[in-house]
């Protein structure tokens, strides 16, 4: 009987078991680092001109107008033979929501950054609404990420503290807040997902 042959093919299948925990270790890593990173792009508030205080009266004011034009269509006498509302009738007016000229929303959900080892404290201009731009960066650092690297998500600009505590109305309980209340959550679905 050749022990040695048994004992080769156990240390074999170690060394196979090793190399599989430690590629579900990494998978498990980058697939928490993907889903933090999405959950903050995703909760982040993307500017909304109708929302913001220099706005209120203006968007109080229009839907009080298409509140009342709605009223005036659930009274028959208000109508046509072919259901419009009679001339006359229907209010026409409306303010006007005023934002920066040029302004698009976005660049806040566009501003977050990757790091590996070290914050990447850089912003940039562009515009971001739906994220993706942020996602991809953070997908493509999470491919370069291995277990005992340290990464950083991080958000530079200016107002995004305040916009973390309660600024905004879109994301009042913040986006890095929430997405730590759920990482014990992140980390076990990641962990079941990559299994050895």
């Amino acid at each position: 009987m050749n022990r040695a042959g048994q004992s080769g093919s156990f240390s074999l299948s170690l060394a196979e078991f090793a190399t599989q925990v430690t590629e579900a270790i990494d998978a498990s890593l980058r697939e928490i680092i993907i889903e933090v990173g999405s959950s903050v792009i995703r909760m982040s508030p993307v500017g909304n001109p109708e929302i913001w205080a220099q706005n209120s009266v203006a968007s109080q004011y229009n839907k009080a107008v298409d509140d009342h034009n709605s009223g005036l269509r659930s009274d028959p006498d208000n109508m046509t033979k072919v259901g419009r509302l009679k001339a006359g009738r229907k209010l026409h007016d409306g303010m006007d929501i005023v934002a920066p000229e040029g302004y698009v929303g976005g660049r806040f959900r566009g501003n977050w950054m990757f790091g590996i080892g070290a914050p990447d404290s850089a912003t940039t201009e562009e515009v971001d609404p739906s994220g993706a731009k942020s996602t991809a960066r953070i997908v493509a650092g999470a491919i370069e990420f291995k277990a005992g690297d340290t990464c950083y998500i991080t958000n530079s600009l200016g107002y995004a503290i305040p916009l973390e505590f309660g600024h905004s109305t879109q994301a009042p309980g913040g986006m890095v807040r929430i997405t730590v209340a759920r990482f014990q959550q992140i980390v076990l679905e990641a962990i079941r997902n990559n299994q050895v």
